[in-house]
C-alpha cells in the first residue's frame, strides 16, 4: 500500500484505540499501518516493536480477564477449599501481572512511535509515545492518558508528509562536457584550449 493509505489506516486505528470496545479493530489497523510504515522507511523496528507491544498487551488482558472470570463464577465451582483471602490475593496478583505486561507493552509502543517520529519527522509521535508510557506507569489516570496519547498519535499519522522527498530519491549525476578534437590531426583537446597541443594549430 502507499504511504497515503498507511497513514490513513494508522490515523483511523489510533482513533479507534481511544474508543472503548473498539480497541481490537484499532490495534489491527495500527499493525497493518506500522508494517507499511516499516517497509516505506526501511526500518523493521517500527513494526516489530508495535507487534511486541500488542503481544504483551494481549497477555496482560488475558491474565486479568481470567481472574475476573474466576471471581465471577465463584470459587465453589472451582475448588471446594478456598481461604477467605484467596479473592483479594488473586486480585492483587492479577493487578501486578496486568501492570507489568501493560507497562512492557507501552515501552515497546514507545520505541516504535519514537522510531516512526524520527523517520517521518513528525514530532506528534514522540509526544504520544511519552504520554502513553506515563499512562502505563501511573494506573490511577492511566486509561485517560492512554486515550489522549492515541488521539495525539492519530494526529501524527494524519500529519505525515506524503510528498516525495526529491533530495533523497533522486541521484544528481555530475555534468559531463562534450569532448573536442583537433580538426587537423584528430588529437583530443582540452575543454578550454585554443591551440592543439600536438600539432600546434589553432582550433575552432
Amino acid at each position: 500500500m502507499s504511504l497515503e493509505s498507511n497513514k490513513t489506516l494508522g490515523g483511523i486505528g489510533a482513533i479507534l484505540l481511544a474508543i472503548p470496545f473498539a480497541n481490537l479493530i484499532g490495534i489491527i489497523l495500527i499493525l497493518v499501518a506500522m508494517k507499511g510504515m516499516a517497509d516505506f522507511y526501511n526500518d523493521e523496528k517500527i513494526f516489530k516493536n508495535t507487534l511486541y507491544g500488542f503481544m504483551f498487551g494481549i497477555v496482560g488482558a488475558i491474565a486479568l480477564s481470567t481472574v475476573i472470570l474466576i471471581l465471577a463464577l465463584g470459587f465453589a465451582t472451582i475448588s471446594p477449599v478456598v481461604t477467605p483471602f484467596a479473592g483479594p490475593g488473586l486480585l492483587i496478583i492479577a493487578f501486578i501481572v496486568t501492570y507489568v505486561f501493560s507497562l512492557t507493552a507501552a515501552i515497546f509502543y514507545n520505541k516504535s512511535l519514537n522510531t516512526l517520529s524520527e523517520k517521518s519527522g513528525e514530532p506528534m509521535f514522540n509526544t504520544g509515545a511519552m504520554i502513553l508510557l506515563i499512562g502505563a506507569i501511573i494506573p490511577a489516570i492511566g486509561e485517560l492518558l492512554k486515550i489522549v496519547a492515541w488521539i495525539i498519535v492519530a494526529v501524527g499519522f494524519f500529519n505525515i508528509n506524503t510528498s516525495i522527498r526529491m533530495s533523497e530519491s533522486i541521484t544528481v549525476l555530475p555534468a559531463t562536457e562534450e569532448k573536442r578534437f583537433c580538426q587537423y590531426c584528430g588529437a583530443q583537446l582540452q575543454p578550454d584550449a585554443s591551440f592543439c597541443s600536438k600539432c600546434g594549430k589553432k582550433t575552432t
